[in-house]
């Protein structure tokens, strides 16, 4: 090996005094390959600039974007490795058109937010937060007032049936729920196989008790839940969004939990984000709210950053990553340049 494989990591996954804010993510693989080299970005940016990217093979990121802009004279870097599930703060068209496949995390999320999902369908259907409210304000005597709903028998609808979504109908089979799934890109048969019934998006909302939104977010997904498909939901049910905020109509969902159509919801995202702190529905009683941050936890971290890395490491050995988004770039020449030219580094046939 007469060359090394340099890695960048984006500088928010530093806190200022230089530690690592998320904690263990899984760096030990990156230090213990030999001819691998990471280092830190220099300065926390919101878009990655062609400076931060130059000399780079790799780019490990957190929350900044990158864009078209940002890839320009990024001749060597052959892979984007986004530290998560959600891409739309990177241009994937870019990426391919530059030789460079881009890698999401679903294998280091799934379990942490199909919890997540499961916490939250228990908090809101306990109205958990109700009587610890009753509780700490002395309310006692008003508990027969807010009278939760049993899952056994309800149905449970999951929109998007990907890794997240058949781990949450996996976690939820002790519950002995009803599972429908809405999902136009699996059959009948995969849905059966993730243990759910398929069915359109509309039955989803009229039959389900919990809906949860798992999909990614696409222009096809964008208020995929408007007021017209809010209005089909029970008013005794409660929505689950721990996916992306514009997936639903963000004013109409307001609308629906202030007027009581629906029960309630638990959010974990926001359209947009932070959500602006004078937003109405910070304010209802009905709602259990995060920061996008309910799944957070030391195995998500790990699981995200192990992931992430392990896609590296395949690039720097030569070989495709298997959760590459952007499938065409893989048979680019550019692509297929570099990585032959880091197989011959290491020495693979």
């Amino acid at each position: 090996m007469t060359e090394t494989f340099r890695v960048g990591l984006t500088r928010d996954f530093l806190k200022p005094d230089g530690s690592l804010s998320l904690g263990d993510i899984g760096l030990s693989l990156l230090d213990e390959a030999p001819g691998v080299e990471r280092v830190f970005l220099p300065e926390d940016v919101a878009e990655l600039r062609p400076s931060d990217l130059a000399g780079l093979d790799a780019v490990l990121v957190l929350a900044p974007r990158v864009t078209a802009a940002s890839l320009v004279g990024a001749d060597r870097l052959a892979i984007v490795a986004r530290f998560g599930v959600g891409y739309e703060s990177v241009d994937v068209d870019a990426c391919t058109a530059n030789g460079t496949v881009l890698t999401i995390t679903p294998d280091g999320v799934r379990r942490p937010v199909a919890t997540a999902v499961l916490t939250l369908m228990l908090a809101l259907s306990h109205k958990l937060l109700v009587k610890h409210a009753l509780t700490r304000d002395g309310r006692w005597g008003e508990k027969l007032d807010h009278m939760g709903m049993g899952l056994t028998g309800r149905t449970l609808g999951v929109i998007g049936l990907g890794n997240i979504g058949r781990d949450i109908f996996k976690l939820a089979a002790p519950l002995e729920m009803r599972h429908l799934t809405f999902d136009p890109w699996v059959t009948p048969e995969q849905a059966r196989a993730g243990g759910a019934e398929r069915v359109d998006l509309e039955t989803l909302l009229r039959e389900s008790d919990i809906v949860s939104v798992n999909c990614p977010l696409t222009p096809d997904t964008h208020h995929l839940l408007n007021a017209e498909r809010l209005a089909l939901m029970k008013p005794t049910a409660y929505l689950i969004n721990t996916a992306r905020g514009p997936i639903v109509d963000q004013p109409a969902l307001y609308e629906a939990l202030r007027e009581r159509r629906i029960a309630g919801a638990g959010l974990d995202v926001f359209d947009p984000e932070p959500p602006d702190p004078s937003d109405p529905i910070l304010a209802l009683d009905n709602v259990i709210l995060a920061p996008h941050g309910i799944c957070w936890t030391d195995e998500c971290f790990h699981g995200n950053g192990s992931s992430a890395c392990r896609s590296i490491l395949e690039v720097a050995a030569g070989r495709v990553p298997s959760l590459v988004v952007n499938r065409d770039a893989i048979t680019s020449p550019a692509f297929t340049a570099k990585l032959a030219r880091h197989a011959a580094r290491v020495g693979a046939p």
